[in-house]
């Protein structure tokens, strides 16, 4: 027996024949099929999305860096500045797109750290659809671009599945990444689900720019396809996530802005926060906690290197506001903007952390747990900010952007973690221009605010399905009178076992004692390092008086509640960053635990975690190639990027190259000491692993069995080689090249198959050839 779904529930696709029909058409009568459509009132709406940006960075907030198009959303709207996110990219999306806790739909995490329990596979379930595919099946147009990084790993192939990239959770256009944070210049673009490399040929691509022009476009496009159709359009940048990528111009503008420092960029940020009333009078300025360093401490030698790493963090939040402003004077242009809910999300978390003491060169070499020299920094400064390198600032700027709050990215505990600015214009409904909201909301708010907007009641049933319970609650009251009442009067936070719970203007909050920086640390749950704080933001707007103490019944109340919402959302078990991984934890796996497998031209833009894994190992790449009469050159496979990865190629000499490339600081070839001759040959690499976690190794070439080059790797990438979406390729190198070689540099010749072979030790063979010193003289290239 079927049971029809009760409640709300999405309109049905084709509405019943109203008409009549008989054998012939005259005696018939036509009638018009219906189109689902929202209602006249429904607005367009626009929702921007920035990465990784602190509540004191914008102007518009009493930040350093001049934001005008955030400037004029708020002169236009209102600003909110007790906004709060989940302290990290994914889950933040997750949880806004869906309008249920993070760990409720499985986002405790980002996908790159999924593990096998409910609240950390990173799978969101079908019950908790987003509101993207409601307002899709009410009739809006929706398009995405940008950043998505919601796919489980396992999901990201081409050959997908694709029902959790953004078409298939409920946006008609997508044009973006799906990676956790790209280059600026060599972004894994997308269109739909093709992959599209948009910056070849170019010297002046710039990824912020592409998608707002993307966006721009499809909006114009809707417009005058379907101008009876409203449309919801999401911009979510990679930036500010590093690598801090944009031009030299902007970088400029800021020049010698930074040299007095953290410590004092963060009390000038204070100082004008209350000067502009963005924080309450009285409010305090959390002091700087013992694990960051101060300025005056720091070694004057490498001044210069922090300070030129915040000025270009600046001059790419100005470029990025840029771009925000071209949608706002698009709007403008099409006569829409009076019509249109705007929404500005200055980030997904606080400010990153990430870039350890000394900031970095090459952002992969700190997410491996590797923190750079900065005496390589000081050499590479020219660096910053271009392809050349994927820097990060560091830790201290992100202390001091998180004004007045303590911390910053991932530590959900505290608002430095979870506070993020936002402002909303929407000239037709919010009439109370240039006000500041100060009502408690959080980023689940979000999707029944926009389905509130739009005049649809959340359904009880999506696509047959029963849907979860929502977690938000609107904000529209809020967003429309200063008189409106609290309405979020409960929420958890919870990243990497740093942990709160906010309820009726209190907040009880634990900092787990892992420090962001130090991504391989773990310490102990209910450690001595843990300590429950509490306080009254309604009168303790900054987290800076600590209650516990007074109040010991209330921190025991806001515990219990805690610990029921936890289990509630699926928070437990509590976890680090580095728990939760290996076997017994493992997430799907699209190899399915194979250690071999061959690929070819077909395989391109295939993420790290589907392709087999070559670290900490012994290997063979074994590659079948064709060599024309006129000879060849170009790259037969290649993993990763120019900050870390490996490549196969052939040189313009027509002697192929393997290129072991550690986090652009070491770079090892073995080139062949002869050409390729034509017709089919058969190049091998066997490379010997001298055993441990990140060691070095023995790498020897060999064309049709004979042994022709060597080179010893002295370390290696023990954990990824990107996350930056540096993928693996057959045929070219489709990101930023992993070697000295063109960029792309497709293969001339052709390639038959390219098998990557996991092994638990090399052949003896292999070991008898490393050890012959008379063979590695006999291969030293000249």
């Amino acid at each position: 027996m079927v049971t029809m779904p009760t409640g709300p529930s999405l309109p049905f696709a084709t509405a019943p024949f109203a008409g009549t029909t008989a054998r012939l058409i005259d005696q018939s009568v036509p009638s018009r099929p219906t189109v689902a459509l929202p209602s006249p009132d429904a607005p367009n709406i626009v929702l921007i999305l920035l990465d990784d940006v602190g509540f004191g960075t914008c102007e518009t907030f009493g930040g350093p860096v001049p934001t005008p198009a955030l400037d004029r959303v708020a002169a236009n709207g209102v600003r909110f500045n007790q906004f709060h996110t989940t302290a990290l990219c994914s889950p933040t999306r997750a949880a806004m797109l869906t309008g249920r806790n993070h760990h409720a739909v499985h986002m405790g995490n980002i996908p790159e750290g999924a593990s096998a329990f409910p609240g950390y596979d990173c799978i969101i379930p079908k019950e908790a659809a987003t509101f993207v595919e409601i307002l899709r099946q009410y009739g809006y147009s929706t398009g995405a671009f940008g950043k998505w990084h919601v796919t489980p790993a396992h999901e990201q192939s081409l050959s997908g599945p694709f029902d959790r990239w953004p078409t298939g959770l409920g946006f008609e256009r997508f044009y973006g990444i799906l990676s956790a944070e790209a280059s600026q210049y060599e972004p894994p673009m997308f269109d739909q689900t093709t992959p599209v490399m948009p910056y070849e040929g170019r010297d002046d691509y710039h990824m912020s720019e592409d998608i707002a022009t993307k966006a721009i476009d499809w909006m114009r496009l809707q417009r005058a396809s379907n101008p009876h159709r409203p449309f919801f359009t999401y911009l979510a940048t990679g930036a500010m996530h590093c690598p801090h990528h944009v031009w030299p111009s902007y970088i400029e503008r800021f020049k010698g802005q930074f040299d007095d420092g953290w410590d004092a960029l963060r009390e000038r940020v204070y100082r004008r926060q209350l000067e502009m009333g963005v924080i309450p009078p009285g409010t305090t300025l959390t002091p700087r906690p013992a694990e960051v360093p101060s300025w005056d401490e720091y070694p004057d030698k490498y001044k210069p290197v922090a300070s030129r790493l915040m000025e270009v963090f600046a001059g790419f939040m100005a470029h990025t506001d840029e771009q925000v402003g071209r949608l706002l004077d698009s709007l403008d242009a099409m006569g829409v903007t009076d019509d249109t809910m705007f929404i500005y999300i200055t980030g997904d978390n606080g400010a990153s952390a990430e870039g350890t003491v000394n900031g970095a060169w090459s952002a992969p070499s700190f997410q491996n747990g590797l923190p750079e020299d900065p005496e390589w920094l000081l050499s590479h400064m020219d660096d910053f900010g271009t392809a050349r390198c994927e820097n990060h600032y560091n830790l201290a700027w992100a202390w001091a952007l998180d004004a007045p709050f303590q911390w910053m990215k991932q530590v959900a505990s505290h608002f430095g973690g979870t506070r993020n600015a936002m402002a909303v214009q929407w000239p037709k409904r919010i009439v109370e221009k240039g006000a500041l909201r100060s009502n408690f909301h959080h980023v689940t708010d979000i999707f029944p605010t926009v389905l509130e907007a739009a005049g649809i009641e959340a359904p009880q049933y999506v696509n047959g399905l029963a849907q979860m319970p929502i977690d938000g609650v609107s904000m529209l009251p809020t967003m429309t009178s200063a008189s409106a009442s609290e309405a979020h009067n409960t929420q958890y936070f919870e990243m990497f076992g740093n942990r709160a719970i906010y309820h009726d203007g209190w907040i009880a909050s634990c900092f787990h004692g892992r420090v962001p920086w130090k991504r391989f640390d773990t310490v102990p749950f209910d450690g001595p390092q843990e300590k429950w704080e509490l306080y009254d933001i309604r009168n303790d707007f900054s987290q800076g008086n600590d209650l516990s103490q007074v109040h010991p019944e209330k921190l025991q109340e806001l515990q219990q509640l805690f610990d029921e919402e936890a289990r509630r959302n699926n928070v437990y078990p509590l976890k680090e960053p580095i728990q939760g991984f290996g076997p017994t934890f493992a997430v799907p796996d699209s190899l399915g635990g194979l250690s071999k497998m061959t690929y070819t031209t077909v395989n391109i833009r295939m993420p790290e975690r589907s392709v087999v894994n070559l670290k900490n190992c012994s290997f063979r790449i074994t590659a079948e190639i064709d060599v024309p009469e006129s000879g060849c050159e170009g790259v037969i496979v290649a993993q990763g990027g120019n900050m870390a990865g490996w490549s196969l190629y052939v040189g313009g000499d027509g002697r192929p190259r393997y290129h072991y490339n550690w986090f652009g600081h070491e770079h090892s070839v073995a080139v062949a000491c002869e050409k390729l001759s034509p017709g089919r040959r058969t190049v091998v690499i066997d490379h010997a692993y001298d055993g441990g976690f990140g060691a070095g190794g023995d790498s020897v070439m060999s064309i049709d069995a004979r042994p022709v080059g060597h080179v010893r790797i002295e370390r290696s990438v023990p954990v990824i080689f990107s996350i930056s979406g540096e993928t693996f390729d057959v045929g070219l190198d489709s990101g930023a090249a992993v070697g000295d070689y063109p960029h792309i540099y497709r293969f001339t010749g052709q390639i038959h198959g390219v098998t990557l072979e996991r092994l638990s030790e090399p052949s003896a063979a292999v070991r008898e050839l490393i050890a012959d010193a008379e063979f590695r003289a006999s291969l030293a290239v000249q």
